[in-house]
């Protein structure tokens, strides 16, 4: 008898493992997003420790999203090399040991040496937790699942905005070392939390462990309260698409999807980034009218949980990818009416559309991106994808600037255009994998 690990995953169900999986991941993530969301949060407060200007300030910034893309791009392949579950335990314990230094940084040259190393790990973190959860999610709970997961983030996000309200309003002078610590406190309770994660029953089996694969499927099973595997049962993986037996995620049958889904990747990160480091800074000073202060910016992370919500249902409803043309759709509206008023009330509204349909941009394109791919090229096509992402970062607080410094609106229109052309560069994706078997 031979069952894929897809069959063996829905005779489980999503339960009590899946939910424990997706704690741990999640908590991990939440402290990922606020490693990326402290960049704007605590570059006031660093321009006045050191005596510096906000554009250098956001040095931190720029050197933290450099390593996000050498931590992607190199640990993404390492986990089709190496193990989905060591290369979490390597990046999770370099988020915590970096971040909790970078809090202690006793100048600036050293901050920035200890921001690059946590911003490689946090880097390395997010494509491997994706591409390990959705070899662990039944095919019918796989999108919701995944857009449950990247939820987190927007946990992380209110986490960060609470810390720099709370710190700002005690008067604390030297706020970036609590935002910096919060923010790594997460990473090293996950260290901990990881030991229980099992190896991908799929990584196993790319290379000929079926036996350990197996056991890995029977204590999910066990987990979920359903019956183990029979003994006859012997773990296959499905028959490769033909075609992709070279030339990686850039094979000829892949080459298009790859191509269009890394384009997305950058355009949405350009977007996301600019609006989220240069915001708070916004906000935090002159504002607009009442659209001003961290109160708002509290408001404006609680707007990307509903995101997160109509993303999940979307994907399961309608595909993954009519669901992600949706939300870059209406991130670019978003975009675009903050450009057409002056008007505080809406600008608010603009804002609070922005922030629910961007993060809802992001968890469909996070269910989509790995479903591409095959198992022995997903944490490189994961891992490539967020490297692209870390480009759009590293333009975020450095080009961005020059276009931010004609005009914030400018740089909201800006964003809007690069959100429709993602919009279209999807469209070169002719492959919707809702309810498909992962290969």
């Amino acid at each position: 008898m031979q069952l894929t690990i897809d069959e063996a995953l829905t005779r489980g169900g999503a339960g009590a493992f899946q939910k424990r999986l997706l704690g741990i991941f999640g908590l991990v993530w939440a402290a990922d997003a606020m490693q990326v969301i402290a960049v704007g949060f605590a570059a006031a407060s660093l321009a006045s420790t050191f005596g510096l200007s906000i554009p250098e300030a956001l040095q931190t910034g720029t050197i933290f999203f450099l390593g996000m893309f050498a931590g992607a791009w190199l640990f993404g392949r390492l986990a089709d090399r190496i193990g989905r579950r060591n290369v979490l335990m390597l990046t999770v314990a370099c988020d915590a040991i970096f971040g909790i230094a970078s809090a202690f940084a006793g100048n600036f040259e050293l901050l920035l040496i200890l921001r690059f190393l946590t911003g490689a790990a946090v880097g390395g973190t997010l494509p491997v937790d994706y591409a390990m959860m959705a070899e662990f999610l039944p095919p019918k709970n796989r999108g919701r699942w995944l857009v449950f997961l990247e939820g987190f983030w927007a946990v992380g996000t209110i986490v960060i905005a609470l810390t720099a309200w709370i710190a700002s309003s005690m008067g604390i002078k030297e706020a970036w070392r609590v935002i910096y610590f919060v923010a790594a406190v997460p990473a090293v309770i996950g260290i901990f939390l990881r030991l229980w994660v099992p190896e991908s029953p799929m990584y196993l089996l790319r290379r000929r462990r079926e036996p350990d694969a197996r056991e890995v499927m029977n204590a999910v099973l066990a987990e979920n309260g359903a019956e183990r595997l029979p003994d006859d049962a012997r773990l296959i993986l499905p028959a490769p698409d033909k075609g992709v037996e070279k030339g990686g995620i850039f094979a000829p049958i892949l080459r298009s999807r790859t191509i269009a889904i890394l384009l997305v990747w950058l355009l949405v990160s350009v977007s996301y980034y600019g609006i989220f480091i240069w915001m708070p800074l916004r906000l935090a000073s002159e504002g607009f009218g009442f659209v001003r202060g961290y109160g708002f910016l509290v408001l404006v992370a609680l707007a990307q949980i509903p995101g997160y919500a109509l993303a999940a249902w979307g994907v399961e409803r309608y595909g993954r990818k009519p669901t992600l043309q949706a939300f870059l759709i209406l991130s670019a509206a978003g975009c675009f009416l903050f450009t057409l008023t002056y008007s505080p009330i809406l600008i608010a509204t603009s804002m609070l559309l922005m922030s629910f349909a961007l993060l809802g941009t992001w968890g469909a394109l996070y269910a989509f991106t790995p479903e591409l791919y095959p198992t022995r090229l997903r944490g490189t096509g994961m891992g490539t994808a967020s490297a692209m992402a870390r480009l759009g970062g590293l333009a975020a607080p450095t080009i961005v600037a020059r276009v931010v410094e004609q005009g914030f609106g400018l740089a909201i229109g800006m964003f809007a255009a690069c959100l429709v052309a993602g919009a279209v560069a999807l469209m070169l994706v002719k492959t919707e994998t809702k309810g498909r078997v992962l290969g």
